[in-house]
């Protein structure tokens, strides 16, 4: 059977659960439970802190696992990254009171930086002499608790760390994502290979969606081209020999600037439809 861990809680929960529930696996977690089977798919799910899943990873006791890029490189893990995720878009700031002279990375020295993060934070400032304090939760506030002199933290919003009298200084120090990873050994597995097709198939359904309307048949050549397809649209000859009906795959990021210009060609009944997966 195979073992996947999700994260068991927090803003990754959510998401992944209904990732694999429209990939086809049956997940669900009661207020108590630590593991969930699905027999269909002969999978056993383990919901873990996304932060502790590199580690299972890396040691093997788990065959696949979706977690947070910034986890993996934190904890040094040898998972494999197989596929981002278009979720859990997260960056890792420094922030330094509001009253601090200190406007970039390059002022940072001989400060406490209180973070979760102490293996990012001590390489990206490894020029610097700084001292990490570890903390797995409400980092902000320990500068105000005096056992820092600046944070790294995740920031989404920055609200909180507005409201604890900090301030972000310079770019982020890292970037991160969800994203599929396995352990060492199984990358090849037919298992995985299967999950990834499916996980990776949601992940281009979410991109594009299918489009079809009539078009005057002297503008096929035009239509084509503003809608080209994977390899080339479907054209369809109707009853009347001067229209053809089109249908074709185009990103959804340019579902409106498309259709206004297949109304000026003259095309009419345009619409789209939602695509719940696909493989390209």
């Amino acid at each position: 059977m195979i073992k996947i861990a999700v994260p068991n809680k927090g803003g990754l929960f959510a998401p992944t659960l209904n990732l694999l529930t429209e990939c086809g696996y049956h997940i669900k977690k009661s207020d108590k439970a630590l593991t969930c089977i699905d027999h269909k798919n002969n999978v056993e799910f383990y919901f873990i802190r996304a932060s502790d899943i590199p580690n299972y990873l890396s040691a093997g006791i788990i065959d696949i696992g979706i977690t947070g890029i910034d986890f993996c490189v934190e904890r040094e893990s040898k998972a494999i990254k197989a596929l981002d995720l278009n979720y859990g878009h997260s960056k890792l700031c420094v922030a330094v009171p509001n009253e601090s002279p200190i406007q970039s990375h390059d002022e940072i020295n001989n400060l406490r930086i209180a973070t979760s993060f102490c293996n990012t934070t001590n390489a990206f400032f490894a020029d610097s002499n700084i001292t990490t304090v570890e903390l797995e939760g409400a980092v902000e506030i320990s500068v105000k608790l005096g056992i820092s002199d600046a944070i790294v933290d995740i920031v989404e919003t920055g609200s909180s760390i507005k409201q604890a009298g900090l301030r972000i200084i310079g770019e982020p120090i890292s970037y991160s994502n969800a994203a599929v990873f396995t352990r060492p050994d199984y990358a090849e597995n037919p298992d995985f290979k299967k999950l990834k097709a499916r996980v990776a198939g949601k992940m281009v359904a979410s991109k594009f969606v299918m489009i079809e309307y009539d078009a005057p048949k002297k503008a096929c050549d035009a239509v084509c081209k503003l809608t080209p397809g994977i390899k080339s649209p479907t054209i369809t000859p109707l009853k009347d020999e001067n229209w053809i009906a089109v249908k074709s795959m185009i990103e959804n990021n340019k579902v409106n600037e498309i259709m206004d210009q297949l109304e000026a060609l003259g095309c009419q009944g345009i619409y789209t439809t939602k695509i719940l997966s696909a493989r390209i």
